[in-house]
This record gives C-alpha cells, structure tokens and sequence, in this order.
C-alpha cells in the first residue's frame, strides 16, 4: 500500500506537467507578403552605403507568449532584388554574385529568445545563401500584436536587425577592391494568425 502511495505521489505531478504541455500550444502567423520586405545595407569601396532590399519573400512563425518560445523561418526571393537600378539589379542575379539560377532563394530559420512581458526581444538562428549555412543571430527592436480591423484576427509585426559578412557565404565581389564584406540586414515583417 505505502509502494502505491509513493509511486502515485510520483506519477501526479508528472500527468499534471504533460497535461499542460498538451494544453498549451504556439499560436502559428503566416507572414503577410505585401507588408514583409528583407533589407539591407552594403559598403561601396568605403565611400558610401549601398540600400536594398527583396520585394518577394514568405515565411510564418510560430509563438507561445505564455511559455516564452517560438520559431520562425522566411524565405527569400533573391531574383526580387531591387537596389532601385536596373543594371546592377541584374548584375547581382547573374553568375558574378547570387547565381540565381543556381542559388534562387536565402533562408533564415531562426527560435524567438529573450521574451520579456510576452514579447521576444531576439532570434536565434541560422542563414542559409548561395549554399552555405552560417549563424546568425537577430535583435528584435520593435514588435507589437494588434486585433487586424478588416480579418478580426491578431497581427502582429516587428523589425530585426543583424549583420553578417558576405565573405563567409562566398560572395566576396569587390573585396580586391577595398570593399568592406559586412552587411546589415533588416527584416520589416508583419504577419496575420493562422485561422
């Protein structure tokens, strides 16, 4: 009889943590693609700052506020480049840089870190471009859920910051010249719950 008790002392606790494990589940957004645009910011010979950023990208994610967790990933049209000029546009879509022929899209998968009052404050994850796959983390400065006014339901947006060198990724076009491989990305995202 005292076996029992001890064991069912033992056994409660644990059915109660899978109970609430089974009861709480991340809440999953799909990104909204006319409101979610990658960007960056590159060296030009150390004399000025070259602005892009990619019109085409998707991706969702996936968050529990309560638990403090949540992934994501986005993917990235590189074809949808657009430094605001044609030529170099091009250029970089050709064999010299992105290969998109070979290479169409960049990844970045990352897992919502550091919450604080229900809101993540980084990502940590992981780039993949032109094949190659590197860490990289991401600082959320701002993120915020609303009830969207047209589809009754939450959305939310933030902006991510993070910086990488293009080096590590084989994309080192005009490092013989000066330039430097650093490259700040930004990540203006919005997204709308899942029905």
């Amino acid at each position: 009889m005292r076996t029992r008790f001890r064991l069912a002392r033992r056994l409660v606790p644990a059915a109660l943590l899978l109970a609430g494990a089974a009861t709480a589940a991340p809440v999953r957004y799909t990104f909204d693609p006319d409101h979610t645009y990658p960007s960056f910011e590159a060296d030009h010979m150390g004399i000025s700052t070259w602005r892009g950023k990619f019109n085409h990208s998707q991706g969702w994610v996936e968050m529990d506020k309560a638990a403090g967790q949540g992934r994501l990933q986005v993917s990235i049209a590189l074809d949808s480049i657009d430094f605001g000029q044609d030529a170099l546009n091009a250029w970089a879509r050709g064999k010299d840089f992105f290969d998109t022929a070979h290479h169409p899209s960049a990844l970045y998968k990352g897992r919502l870190a550091d919450f604080v009052d229900g809101v993540p404050t980084r990502v940590v994850g992981s780039l993949t471009l032109h094949g190659v796959t590197r860490p990289l983390e991401l600082r959320i400065d701002h993120f915020r859920c609303i009830p969207h006014p047209i589809f009754k339901r939450e959305y939310c947006g933030a902006d991510a910051r993070g910086r990488f060198d293009r080096s590590a990724f084989g994309l080192e076009a005009g490092k013989d010249y000066g330039f430097d491989m650093q490259v700040a990305l930004r990540i203006q995202v919005e997204a709308l719950r899942d029905k």
